[in-house]
């Protein structure tokens, strides 16, 4: 008896482990989840070291006119060239790297926190609640997001935190229907009505018991946004209305290098590539994070 009671604590004891580590062992196994993270975390250490690996007053933003346009490894001092200012591209891009992620995670906090919270009561306290919640994300949601972030730069003017919130408010309607979904899910479960049982609150309710349970949706939602707060800043900063000179974007770059792609290419190539990996390693991750977190596709 000892001994069959010490084998199924033993069984215990790896279900326990397996419980644990589950999600890291389907995502590590997830060969292009661990590209995206390996990606998604250089551009998120050369933004964080960007102020320790270039000087913004002498690198970024200094003018020198005899060095303009020069090419690729033509300088030593500017491995990557100069742009159309004789400002060196590389420490650009670093710093453009910054600027770009910052404003992109910025948005989708916003968006998402708006999200969860309309979401969340919505799908909670349901009726006439619900509906008129959902009626007026859906007439949010009638205006095409980059649309509607256009006007919003144009209307109240060309700045980073205007960008933030012009992106945030395209992305809120998105985050609520989602969060709505996964609270519909779980506001019948035994933990919920425990809860009620023991006088909780609706609001505590919601808050310590559903959202937390929510919690594998927004992150996987967090870093799919992430990558289309990041293209919607480039597009936005491209058309002028995003990131203002002399600060570094990579829209911006891009808007600023194609009157020079013949005699440079690589001052549009380089922002270019820069957004089209950082938001494939995004996309990836956000990929592998969903599969790992999903049990119905565990295996």
């Amino acid at each position: 008896m000892s001994k069959k009671k010490k084998n199924q604590a033993q069984s215990t004891g790896r279900k326990n482990i397996s419980k644990g580590q589950d999600i890291r062992r389907r995502f590590m196994r997830n060969r292009n989840s661990v590209i995206g993270l390996v990606l998604t975390a250089i551009f998120v250490f050369v933004a964080l070291a960007a102020p320790i690996l270039v000087d913004y007053d002498t690198q970024v933003i200094q003018q020198s006119i005899p060095d303009r346009l020069l090419q690729p490894g033509e300088n030593p001092e500017h491995p990557l060239g100069t742009d159309e200012i004789g400002r060196d591209v590389m420490a650009r891009l670093i710093y453009a790297a910054k600027m770009s992620l910052s404003i992109g995670a910025m948005s989708v906090v916003i968006a998402i926190a708006i999200g969860v919270f309309i979401g969340s009561v919505a799908g909670y306290f349901g009726g006439k609640v619900d509906t008129v919640l959902m009626r007026l994300m859906e007439v949010l949601d009638g205006v095409p997001s980059f649309l509607m972030a256009l006007t919003i730069c144009a209307a109240l003017g060309a700045s980073v935190y205007t960008l933030m919130i012009a992106i945030a408010v395209g992305s809120i309607a998105a985050q609520s229907r989602m969060v709505r979904s996964a609270v519909l899910t779980v506001k019948n479960n035994e933990y919920v009505e425990a809860a009620k049982a023991m006088g909780a609150t609706d609001m505590q309710i919601i808050f310590y018991h559903i959202i937390p349970n929510c919690v594998g949706t927004i992150i996987v939602q967090f870093s799919v946004k992430i990558a289309g707060g990041i293209l919607s800043a480039s597009s936005l900063s491209f058309l002028g209305l995003g990131v203002q000179p002399p600060d570094p974007e990579w829209g911006a770059m891009l808007s600023g290098g194609r009157t020079y792609m013949l005699d440079n290419p690589t001052l549009t190539l380089f922002p270019g590539l820069c957004i089209m990996i950082v938001i494939l390693a995004l996309n990836m991750l956000g990929d592998g994070l969903r599969d790992s977190l999903d049990p119905r596709l565990k295996g």
